[in-house]
């Protein structure tokens, strides 16, 4: 376990005595003056768009679970994802680290090392139990990055992202060991990618059952649970092999549309998620845990189109423009949730600016634990109480990404900023609050917040010598 700060008496009394002002639960024992410690549950979609949900207008695809989630909690309007693809946007979720500071900043770099402090470190020694079911992705089987050496007790699922593009694997990992499963595979390479030519037990469905079944367990203690789907990723090597790569058990209740095969399987995963978010709940409530339990559903970025499903068809970034791998709105802004019955008010929203990153110093407030230093990460636990007087802003968010000749975006305020190539290209100045759409180029007309964002971009980038810019596709 890696040390933490010790904290000083008085701030640390002043932030719980705060605490119980705002949310009004107290322990079991008044005398203590200590608040009862939510559980916190994290879910991620692994490339949904912003309008892949019914609840952020979503018309073709059912997602009546998530809708309801939306109906009893909060939709968060402006929130985004670490990075426009994936590993660098888990290390933001789990470091709270932006990509110019964070050791993951691109697909295939890692992993993790013993000095990243990860949310999940600082609320085990809180004293909460952890776990991680699904994708992973910052540290392969015997480095420093895996799971069980960054702050969780238990993982079960994949630690590789491209084995994590095979839904039927011959193997899973729990804990430290491979665990063989009865798919057989057709082909599948030595980091577990593939497809199966029997595909008998469905990744995800698997993922699941070991989540609903760790939540149940030591209900006496609090938890933390990061629940990192795979849904709706495509299995890109079955694509390239047989054309679909939108891999699921049946098309449900999208069976006779008259749509392509991916577009029918692009839809029964993001459905199939759907009813599983709605089982979680349903398991909270029937534990008796539902008031207790702050609940965040998200996407680690925008859509995709490599399973050969039809974003435009569905219209899958809404208003946005871009996707994967695009530092426009639609790569990195994600439809977001959150639901605590009885303390985040039924049917609202919030429009404050957040990101990933965001999450550690949440998970720090409502634990009582001291952030650690170094951080990009401001908690958005009063907005999503209704205190939105006391509710912080960064001056600014801060993304790279460095497929290709690399690009850096900002936001700040209504405004929003891309630079591509990396470092040296043009700026690109959008005021969202006006052309959502990233339509107008107003750099021109600005050149005054021109100056201030590549001032704010050479201050956000540090370069690590510990890692090597990479090029190409992420």
């Amino acid at each position: 376990m890696k040390s933490m700060k010790a904290r000083p008496l008085f701030p640390f009394l002043i932030a719980t005595l705060s605490w119980i002002t705002a949310i009004g639960v107290l322990a079991d024992d008044p005398a203590s003056a200590t608040p009862q410690r939510p559980n916190i549950i994290f879910v991620l979609a692994d490339d949904l768009g912003y309008g892949d949900l019914g609840c952020f207008g979503q018309e073709k695809i059912r997602t009546p679970h998530l809708d309801r989630m939306a109906a009893e909690g909060m939709r968060l309007t402006n929130f985004y994802a670490g990075s426009t693809v994936c590993a660098p946007s888990r290390c933001v979720l789990m470091t709270g680290k932006h990509t110019g500071r964070a050791r993951v900043r691109g697909n295939g770099e890692g992993p993790l090392e013993p000095e990243d402090v990860t949310v999940a470190e600082v609320l085990k020694a809180a004293g909460y139990r952890t776990a991680l079911c699904g994708k992973w992705g910052l540290g392969e089987a015997g480095t420093t990055g895996v799971p069980n050496r960054q702050g969780f007790d238990f993982f079960y699922g994949y630690l590789n992202q491209r084995h994590a593009h095979n839904y039927y694997p011959s193997y899973l990992w729990r804990n430290g060991e491979r665990e063989s499963l009865p798919n057989v595979a057709e082909t599948e390479d030595e980091t577990g990618g593939g497809w199966a030519r029997e595909a008998v037990a469905y990744s995800h469905d698997l993922v699941m059952d070991e989540a609903l079944r760790w939540v149940g367990e030591e209900r006496e203690t609090p938890c933390f649970l990061y629940l990192a789907l795979t849904i709706p990723h495509a299995n890109n090597e079955r694509n390239r092999g047989l054309g679909d790569g939108q891999e699921v058990p049946d098309y449900g209740i999208y069976a006779d549309k008259p749509w392509s095969r991916p577009n029918k399987g692009q839809a029964a995963m993001i459905s199939r998620m759907d009813r599983d978010v709605g089982r979680l709940l349903a398991r909270l409530r029937e534990l008796g845990l539902a008031e207790q339990t702050l609940v965040l559903f998200s996407s680690d970025n925008g859509h995709h189109r490599e399973g050969g499903n039809d974003p435009e068809f569905f219209d899958a970034n809404g208003p946005l423009r871009g996707m994967k791998r695009d530092l426009y709105e639609g790569g990195i802004r994600v439809p977001t949730l959150a639901w605590w019955p009885g303390r985040i008010e039924a049917g609202s929203a919030w429009a404050g600016l957040a990101y990933f990153g965001d999450f550690f110093a949440t998970a720090c407030q409502l634990t009582h634990q001291e952030v650690p230093s170094g951080l990009q990460s401001t908690s958005f636990l009063p907005a999503l109480l209704g205190e939105l007087e006391d509710q912080g802003e960064a001056e600014y968010l801060y993304w790279e990404f460095h497929g290709g000749e690399g690009k850096q975006a900002v936001r700040f305020g209504r405004w929003k900023a891309v630079r591509q190539p990396f470092g040296n290209g043009h700026v690109e100045l959008y005021d969202l609050s006006r052309d959502l759409g990233e339509r107008t180029n107003r750099a021109v007309q600005r050149p005054d917040l021109v100056r201030r964002v590549a001032r704010m971009m050479e201050e956000a980038h540090v370069e690590d010598p510990r890692r090597r810019r990479r090029r190409g596709r992420e």
